[in-house]
């Protein structure tokens, strides 16, 4: 099989990196399914009419039942599945509680960026990682 350069469809998909204490907040997902048992960072894919900030609002509403504030652009990254190309983009979130209701998820857990466990990281979000690590090691304003 050969890889081609030609993009047959780009979608996009957002990340909520929500931080306490120089930490992250990650997401174990359930069992089953493409991502069954790995960490991520919460989110989902943008639905057609739908900005970034409504999307990372409605994905933790129905995964965790939580109300976020969406602040500012991070970073992004890039990925493939089922043969299309994502743009991964990630931002900042504020939690309007830490009272979760998981529907996604098995678990909820903060880790430093030097104790995420990258081995059981899905693939998408690793990619974000070098971009995080950097933005959290410039001092606090």
């Amino acid at each position: 099989m050969h890889q081609t350069d030609t993009v047959q469809s780009e979608a996009l998909s957002v990340a909520g990196i929500a931080l306490k204490d120089r930490q992250v907040l990650l997401g174990k997902r359930r069992p089953g399914g493409a991502l069954s048992e790995k960490w991520e960072f919460p989110g989902g894919k943008v639905e057609p009419g739908e900005n970034p900030t409504q999307c990372l609002i409605r994905e933790f509403r129905e995964e965790l039942e939580v109300d976020i504030e969406v602040g500012e652009f991070l970073t992004e990254g890039w990925f493939r599945h089922n043969g299309t190309s994502f743009r991964l983009c990630a931002y900042r979130i504020y939690l309007g509680s830490e009272e979760f209701v998981f529907h996604e998820h098995s678990e909820l857990r903060w880790f430093a960026l030097d104790a995420v466990p990258e081995d059981d990281l899905a693939a998408s979000d690793a990619g974000l990682l070098p971009a995080l690590r950097s933005i959290l090691s410039q001092p606090e304003e």
